[in-house]
């Protein structure tokens, strides 16, 4: 007992010293309004957390044979809490193509005590194969997760399933994250099927800070998510399963936040992690693309990807309350600025609340995985 106790006191020692020797944040604090979380730290040496991997093989069940799943690229990670642990599935591309979108995708999983020093199994925990959801996930796979969980323990995902023809976000549930259950197409069922073949990803379930646990919330009685690539729209939901998008007046899309020009978010404004619930309001981070040019902020490179937050109404969360005219995540590493995307990404996409601290994770440049680390208390 007294050693095990000894163990866990050395290792808060040292996550606390390196989060308090961390490398560097993009912004400072006070340059932002409260409502904003942008102190994030990049620790120290730490990242990033995960790379590629050629010495890992899956037999895939699509192909019928051995494969390097994880060989090129490791990216664009949800992340959520198990058993006092935190959990991060990413996104793995094998070695089958050259390209970006030419690979397969499925989803690896890696677990840690602190959330900055992770252990990663062999094999996938999602991936295409021979199931109710193949014609829509092969070859292309599964892609870009995001992860919520209720507080009963039930975890919710959504992710975009991809077929090299058109990209449809999609819905799965696990009670231990290793083994899921499909559904298929989060837009499935809503308004006769109207949308099902609609280009739709990147969702962002929202969340509340239960007790010290960030699960999914409701609202008015329903479950509520962001989502969208060029623009974000809203969708609700009463099982968590079948989600229905919010319209506007001319029946399309009901888009609550768009692209602005002359800013970092100028191309198109992506969903990230799940969005949290606040004293202000509901908290949006999100994935800004930078036009070329005067069109975009030329403060940033052009195409490059950076985050940005938004403040949404708690009671009504299709109405924008604010929004940061900069970004208060870039990137500024080697492997933040080369890879798929050269021209610098930093694409967020899990949020966890783990130890008093808000642990964010992000694809770097579509090719490993980052951390970064905000301190609320400071």
């Amino acid at each position: 007992m007294k050693k095990s106790f000894l163990n866990k006191v050395c290792l808060f020692v040292t996550v606390s010293l390196m989060l308090s020797c961390s490398g560097s944040s993009t912004k400072h604090s006070s340059e932002f309004p409260d409502w904003a979380w942008t102190d994030f730290q990049r620790p120290a040496e730490i990242n990033p957390i995960i790379s590629p991997d050629s010495t890992t093989y899956f037999y895939c069940p699509m192909r019928q044979d051995s494969v390097a799943w994880e060989a090129s690229d490791t990216f664009n990670p949800a992340a959520t809490i198990y058993d006092g642990k935190v959990i991060v599935l990413y996104r793995a591309e094998d070695n089958s193509a050259v390209g970006i979108g030419s690979r397969t995708s499925r989803l690896g999983y890696a677990y840690s005590e602190d959330g900055l020093h992770f252990s990663r199994q062999s094999v996938p925990v999602l991936y295409p194969g021979e199931d109710t959801q193949k014609e829509l996930e092969c070859p292309g796979g599964c892609e870009d997760p995001r992860v919520a969980v209720t507080e009963d323990g039930l975890y919710v995902m959504l992710y975009t399933q991809w077929n090299r023809k058109q990209a449809r976000l999609a819905v799965a549930t696990s009670r231990n994250l290793q083994e899921w259950e499909k559904h298929g197409p989060a837009f499935a069922k809503a308004y006769n099927g109207r949308f099902v073949n609609e280009f739709s990803k990147s969702a962002s379930i929202i969340t509340k800070v239960v007790n010290g646990k960030q699960v999914i919330a409701k609202i008015d009685g329903k479950y509520w998510m962001y989502w969208g690539e060029k623009f974000v729209n809203v969708a609700t939901s009463t099982d968590m399963i079948n989600w229905q998008p919010l319209l506007d007046v001319n029946e399309d899309f009901l888009k609550v936040m768009l692209p602005r020009q002359g800013k970092f978010d100028s191309e198109l404004t992506e969903c990230g992690p799940p969005a949290v619930i606040t004293e202000q309001g509901i908290l949006l981070l999100y994935n800004g693309k930078n036009k070329a040019g005067t069109e975009g902020d030329t403060l940033y490179t052009a195409n490059s990807y950076c985050a940005g937050q938004a403040l949404f109404d708690a009671k009504d969360p299709t109405k924008l309350i604010d929004r940061l005219d900069k970004p208060f995540y870039i990137p500024e590493s080697d492997f933040e600025k080369s890879g798929q995307y050269p021209a610098g990404t930093v694409f967020i996409e899990g949020l966890v609340y783990h130890h008093q601290k808000w642990f964010l994770y992000y694809g770097c440049a579509d090719s490993r995985v980052g951390v970064a680390v905000y301190n609320p208390i400071k």
